[in-house]
């Protein structure tokens, strides 16, 4: 039985606001364990390779469903399926809290990920109803900002949450809102009979998803098993290479398919896309790495951890809202060009991090950082769109986010694995160099085990720091190679 919807301005703000808070809840809580990993792997005895999960769990499963979040939403219904999903992210949250097992708070956030996955764009598709026509066209900024202000905020809120209380607190904290939307949503929103489902690629989905995700799989599992020489680790392997070869057999030979092929014919969306796909790539490995090498290895709080993520929120959502404000005149290539060398700046500066440092260089690095990101992202939207057809903007929109969601968790995946191998290769050197000092060496031999202990601790603790400087390179690369996409790119038309 369905809620007839008023139709009044107060409705619709309600409806409005309820969508709003949704996106934000949604994409805060990807980041929102960020400050707070050295408790979460004590209370559940994850080890450092099984951290990463944490983050690409969420961000894997919502990679999945938010290609169908439409198709569900057309086939089943709007108001069923958000209802459905927020049912599902507030089970994700509580099994969240009392998960006893990584296995099991992976799973948690799974479900939290493929919940947020549908959210997000159905999120956007209520607020677009609530408003006229005319204010349609801007509002997309006002959704993006929120989605960044979530991503960048999540850390501290986790932080500060966790500084007072449990770490399963920050997974508590979300239910209410949960319940709240919910309840909007049931009594405002009309509930309207689905139509003929429209047409979908499922084998195109499904193809796309086994390449990507089998990819995924072998980038998490594969410095735990030793790679290749795990039989888990070849079947993904073949998975992931099956999975894509089908894929683009199935893109060179149909006529319909879950990409088009229109989209690839345009120059600005591609090279756009794929420095898009650069952008997310850092963003959230910057964050889950600096959070961890705060707290675990420099021994920060979970507050002061959590506040240290605010300057690159603050440059990040800042930049972008005054990039709004520039006139359609400007050459918006100056403004992905600048973007991009302002991202560069601030991670070669992540560069000279020391474990002698304080707080100032990653705030610094952070402000800097975020705003070449906030500068970057809606000059590239507006670059990637200016020139596509728009009868194919609504597919292209989803394959342009979709490109950001896989750049964040393959991102995150691989800094993590080369984080793990960096780590103990580091470890390994460090310690072996100890032999050099050998009348030190020899009376190591008769030391108590609690001064074993302590000096490989502090092995330990240099060799991360060095394998986390290591990242950065990483992420500073990743951007350095896409910067020449710069120059393909073609004037954008200005647009009303």
């Amino acid at each position: 039985m369905s809620t007839p919807a008023d139709t009044g301005p107060d409705c619709a703000g309600s409806l409005r606001f309820a969508a709003l808070l949704a996106t934000y809840m949604q994409s805060a809580n990807l980041p929102l364990p960020n400050a707070v990993l050295r408790h979460i792997q004590g209370s559940l005895s994850m080890s450092d390779d099984q951290a990463g999960w944490i983050f690409t769990a969420y961000l894997a499963a919502s990679a999945i469903t938010l290609p169908i979040a439409q198709w569900l939403a057309a086939r089943y219904g709007l108001k069923r399926v958000y209802q459905i999903s927020l049912a599902v992210f507030a089970l994700g949250l509580l099994l969240a809290t009392v998960a006893t097992t990584p296995l099991e708070f992976v799973g948690a956030r799974l479900l939290q990920g493929a919940a947020s996955g549908v959210l997000a764009p159905l999120s956007m598709a209520i607020a677009m109803d609530t408003l006229p026509l005319q204010r349609r066209v801007k509002f997309g900024a006002t959704w993006t900002a929120i989605v960044l202000f979530g991503i960048v905020s999540g850390p501290g809120i986790g932080g500060l949450i966790a500084e007072h209380f449990d770490w399963r607190t920050i997974f508590y904290s979300s239910i209410p809102l949960t319940a709240y939307i919910f309840l909007v949503i049931t009594l405002l929103l009309e509930r309207k009979k689905p139509g003929p489902a429209p047409g979908f690629d499922f084998f195109g989905f499904a193809t796309f998803t086994l390449g990507l995700i089998g990819l995924q799989m072998l980038l998490d599992r594969g410095p735990r098993l030793d790679w290749f020489a795990s039989r888990e680790i070849c079947i993904e392997a073949l998975a992931s290479a099956l999975g894509l070869y089908l894929f683009g057999v199935h893109v060179l030979t149909s006529k319909v398919h879950f990409l088009s092929k229109a989209l690839l014919r345009d120059r600005n969306f591609v090279l756009s896309s794929l420095m898009f796909f650069a952008l997310g790539f850092v963003l959230l490995s910057t964050m889950a790495l600096t959070s961890p090498m705060l707290d675990e290895i420099l021994g920060y709080p979970p507050d002061t951890t959590g506040a240290l993520t605010i300057p690159r929120g603050v440059g990040l959502v800042g930049a972008f809202l005054l990039m709004g404000r520039v006139p359609e005149r400007f050459d918006r290539r100056l403004f992905v060009a600048g973007g991009v060398a302002w991202v560069i700046y601030a991670n070669w500066l992540m560069l000279g991090y020391s474990p002698l440092m304080d707080a100032w260089p990653v705030a610094v690095a952070g402000a800097i950082q975020g705003a070449g990101l906030g500068i970057l992202m809606p000059a590239l939207s507006k670059t990637a769109f200016s020139t596509l057809d728009p009868a194919l903007r609504v597919e292209g929109t989803g394959l342009f986010n979709l490109a950001r969601v896989y750049g964040s968790t393959l991102g995150v995946a691989i800094v993590q694995w080369w984080f793990f191998n960096n780590t103990q290769a580091m470890h390994t050197a460090l310690a072996g160099n100890l032999t050099a000092y050998r009348e030190a060496s020899r009376s190591l031999t008769s030391a108590p085990t609690q001064v074993l202990a302590g000096l490989n601790e502090m092995i330990t603790g240099q060799a991360a720091f060095i394998g986390v400087i290591g990242q950065f390179k990483i992420l500073l690369m990743v951007m350095l190679v896409v910067s020449p996409l710069v120059l393909f790119l073609r004037k954008p038309v200005a647009t009303n």
